[in-house]
């Protein structure tokens, strides 16, 4: 059976007072929409519809080859909505899937249900309801002897005793294809509002016998609309809470929850600890037996197993296993740090590799650098790799010691087994196990690694 989602995303969202579409301000990272894409997924089978209209130009170039988009113009109503799929959809699709693209916390599951329901029913519709004390100024479900509905009653008409029901419609649907087509050219105008309304396809039905049914949600948070800054809020703390339950759920240990954020899509491993006021930000992936925080920020990052993170910044950064940073170590783009690497306190990598063993002092910048395995680099330690024009490459070798207060000027080639006294200014090529000192540096000794059998013997100078 193929069955095909339509999502109604035209809306201009006026009281958001924003210029960014609606469907695009985000929840947990993600835009709207891309929340309701994630769900309609687990109910349908083909390529979803989106119905666009204000910011339709931002929006289709978002949803790019993920969807459909057709353009609602001028807007008139939810039915005159769907009624513009007809020409992509008709004769293509078994059932239709009709939900709203402002609705993020509506789950795949729910609309499962959904489909479910319309699969076992003989009529042509399937709505979402629920039960709630605060209507939210939704309609009400008037339901039948036999349990079937009867009619959604707005609640501007709805009589003091319709106005008791605590079944409210919140605007998903399954619709039989054929039908549907047909029934959307058979909506009357609305007198006041002069738009065409979908629901009111609930009363074609009724009235020509057929039968309409309901599948009651057991979340209320589900309905939650965006409509305002202030739903936009509530809608966050609630993904929030669902976010984290999940993690929680799969094993992942969190301090203090209500201070833990984290974005839809982030990927956290079992055994993994967050401490509190810790941010995991975009395609972040974290691997197990981590210690992350508390007081860190981690963007768009990969960290392997076993690692710990003290109160530092990751973007777009990757850390092997066992890695031990900061506090206030500070990871930017391309930082790539190997197997058993430890990065003192506000240190700073960018756009380097820290091979595997490396040791970074406190207060050190690396960038654009290459630094072989068990190597140290000395507290104050900086790889001067800007000339004002271009950037330049820091070339270190493995079991180098680095000293405090180093200035590797770039481009630099440092080879293996080589020191630097404390305060050096690197400007020229050194040697393996060399050691230079002074400003500007200076070979003075041939070193003898614990490898070598070979005595040491001075270099003149």
């Amino acid at each position: 059976m193929k069955i095909t989602a339509i999502l109604l995303a035209a809306g201009q969202g006026t009281r958001m007072k924003s210029s960014l579409p609606k469907v695009l301000h985000p929840i947990a990272g993600k835009p709207l929409i891309w929340h309701a894409m994630q769900a309609i997924q687990k109910s349908t089978t083909q390529t979803p519809v989106v119905v666009v209209g204000h910011g339709a130009d931002e929006v289709t170039k978002y949803l790019g080859d993920s969807a459909q988009t057709v353009l609602q113009e001028p807007q008139l109503g939810t039915g005159h909505a769907v009624m513009q799929a007809e020409s992509l959809l008709k004769g293509k699709t078994d059932l239709v899937v009709v939900c709203y693209s402002d609705m993020p916390l509506l789950r795949g599951e729910t609309l499962q249900k959904l489909v479910e329901t319309q699969k076992n029913n003989k009529g042509p519709i399937s709505m979402l309801t629920v039960i709630a004390d605060d209507p939210r100024g939704f309609g009400r479900i008037i339901r039948k002897a036999d349990g079937s509905v009867e009619a959604i009653v707005e609640e501007y008409v709805a009589t003091p005793d319709q106005l008791q029901v605590k079944e409210l419609n919140v605007g998903g649907y399954c619709f039989d294809a054929n039908w549907l087509w047909d029934a959307l050219h058979r909506i009357p105008k609305n007198p006041k509002k002069g738009e065409y309304y979908l629901t009111d396809t609930v009363e074609l039905a009724t009235q020509a016998g057929l039968s309409v049914q309901a599948t009651v949600m057991d979340d209320l948070e589900e309905t939650i609309g965006i409509n305002t800054r202030i739903h936009l809020s509530e809608c966050e703390a609630a993904m929030r809470r669902r976010i984290n339950q999940e993690h929680m759920l799969n094993g992942v240990t969190m301090m203090d929850p209500a201070s833990t954020y984290i974005e839809a899509g982030v990927i956290i491993g079992r055994d993994t600890v967050l401490m509190p006021n810790t941010y995991l930000h975009g395609k972040t992936e974290i691997g197990e037996r981590n210690m992350i925080g508390p007081n860190s920020i981690i963007r768009d990052s990969k960290i392997g197993n076993g690692c710990k993170v003290l109160a530092s910044v990751l973007e777009g950064a990757w850390l092997e296993d066992e890695v031990d940073i900061g506090p206030f170590a500070r990871l930017r783009k391309g930082a790539h740090l190997g197997n058993h690497v430890h990065m003192g306190n506000f240190g700073e990598v960018k756009d380097s590799y820290l091979a595997d063993g490396v040791k970074m002092g406190h207060f050190s910048y690396i960038g654009n650098a290459q630094i072989g395995s068990n190597t140290n680099i000395g507290a104050g330690t900086i790889t001067c790799n800007f000339d004002g024009e271009k950037k330049h490459a820091t070339e270190i070798g493995e079991d180098v010691f680095i000293g405090s207060d180093t200035m590797l000027v770039a481009p630099l080639k440092i080879g293996d087994g080589a020191r630097t006294g404390a305060g050096a200014i690197v400007t020229k090529n050194v040697a393996e196990d060399t050691l230079v000192v002074g400003m500007p540096a200076r070979a003075i000794k041939k070193l003898e690694r614990k490898s070598k059998k070979a005595t040491s013997k001075q270099v003149n100078t």
